[in-house]
């Protein structure tokens, strides 16, 4: 057991034949290594999700869904005309995800923001139950791989019975309007690569996935967030670009951009996460 950095995090280094003792399911090249987060979990999305959002109504707050912004007129009131209302409000927040550079470009902001659609693969055991394969089935993150650095990770059963989650971390540009697009899954070079993973290193699964799903990230050029006032409109703060790890940091995301929203002093030193950071003639008003 060892300790690693400012706040001691508990983390273990295997060797292959440590690792193959702990998850019998995965076969490590010789001279590959593995390190085990003790403090790591998973978090449930949609109940993680739903929870917040029936704590928020139950604090009064009211939530619109299935409501397109059509525009945003900024000003010291900002008024964001959508499909079917209008509202008005002092100070808002634009966490738009995929879509924030449509909803922030007619704000004269262009920021470098790649929305990439992402292959969600799940896969199925060869002989499901015999081995108990998935019984113990770890979250994990591969990246220096088979001599070549592919960000490969995996979760345990939860979202289908008897399959396992294992994807690409990355994707091809898209637009967000296309996330459901379907392609075969031979013309996907990233689920090739997911699938000579699944042979080489966890071959008590079916080595072609049984599940292909979408999702969408939205990515900046140095994989960090935006955090940051509009430069022109204080009183219109933007949350954008997580770059697909933006989930597990949304209470801190949450805090800070409610006090930028509430004009007040951030805790945090949020320079990483700046829109002046882009020095691009792509990141203009």
């Amino acid at each position: 057991m060892q300790k690693y950095g400012a706040k001691q995090i508990s983390w273990e280094k295997f060797t292959k034949e440590q690792l193959m003792a702990k998850y019998p399911e995965f076969i490590l090249n010789p001279g590959e290594v593995a390190c085990c987060d003790n403090n790591g979990g998973v978090l449930c999305a949609d109940k993680a999700l739903r929870a917040v959002q029936e704590q928020f109504q139950r604090m009064g707050g009211v939530i619109q869904d299935a409501q397109k912004v059509k525009h945003i007129q900024p000003g010291q009131v900002v008024r964001v005309t959508t499909t079917s209302e209008i509202y008005e409000a002092k100070n808002i927040v634009i966490t738009a995800g995929p879509w924030a550079q449509k909803v922030l470009s007619p704000l004269g902001l262009e920021l470098p923001l790649k929305t990439l659609r992402i292959n969600v693969c799940y896969w199925k055991e060869k002989n499901p139950g015999r081995h108990g394969l998935l019984q113990n089935f770890p979250a994990f993150l591969g990246v220096h791989l088979n001599g070549e650095e592919h960000e490969v990770y995996g979760l345990p059963c939860q979202e289908y019975p008897e399959l396992v989650k294992i994807c690409f971390h990355g994707g091809n540009e898209a637009d967000p309007e296309e996330r459901e697009l379907q392609t075969k899954p031979p013309q996907i070079p990233d689920i090739q690569i997911l699938c000579n993973f699944i042979s080489k290193y966890l071959p008590g699964l079916h080595p072609k996935p049984a599940v292909i799903e979408q999702c969408m990230y939205t990515n900046t050029p140095d994989r960090n967030s935006i955090l940051d006032y509009h430069p022109l409109y204080k009183n219109i703060v933007i949350g954008s670009g997580f770059s697909g790890h933006g989930f597990k940091l949304s209470p801190i995301v949450g805090k800070i951009l409610s006090e930028l929203s509430m004009g007040k002093e951030p805790v945090y030193d949020l320079t990483p996460f700046s829109i002046a950071r882009f020095k691009t003639p792509s990141a203009t008003l």
